[in-house]
């Protein structure tokens, strides 16, 4: 088996492939961007469409069209694009439309202050509890 050293957002851009992800939309916001570029060059030959929207919410809007049309989608934004996917993330839970979301958080959105923790923040927010960024690690 060939390995290859690749960034994180590649590896996300592979793995989406792999999964037999066909849409990519996203506006130009880290880490969007690696990702996108990524995307844009793998997508098409597999007759898939990557996009960029002219913001954050058209760009969830075209994933949300296109999972419902029966691809399997993704889109990806930092924490203020998040913000502005709410109103469409909740759309998209109340009427059961699969979407991958690939965020990175930042301070000030009500995320944890290390990256490393974000997975017990988020596991915490799934059971309706606060996720508890203190303690041991250097946080």
């Amino acid at each position: 088996m060939a390995f290859c050293l690749m960034e994180g957002n590649e590896a996300i851009a592979w793995g989406a492939v792999a999964s037999e992800c066909r849409f990519f939309a996203g506006y130009p916001i880290t880490p969007a961007t690696t990702i996108f570029n990524t995307l844009l060059e793998l997508l098409p030959p597999l007759s898939g469409i990557c996009l960029q929207g002219e913001d954050e919410i058209a760009s969830i809007g075209y994933c949300l069209g296109a999972s419902m049309a029966g691809l399997k989608v993704m889109t990806a934004t930092s924490g203020p694009g998040i913000s502005l996917y709410s109103e469409h993330i909740s759309f998209a839970i109340g009427s059961e439309i699969p979407i991958v979301i690939v965020a990175r958080p930042v301070h000030g959105f009500g995320h944890p202050r290390c990256g490393r923790r974000y997975s017990i923040f988020a596991l915490g927010q799934q059971r309706g509890v606060a996720g508890n960024c203190t303690g041991s690690g250097g946080c």
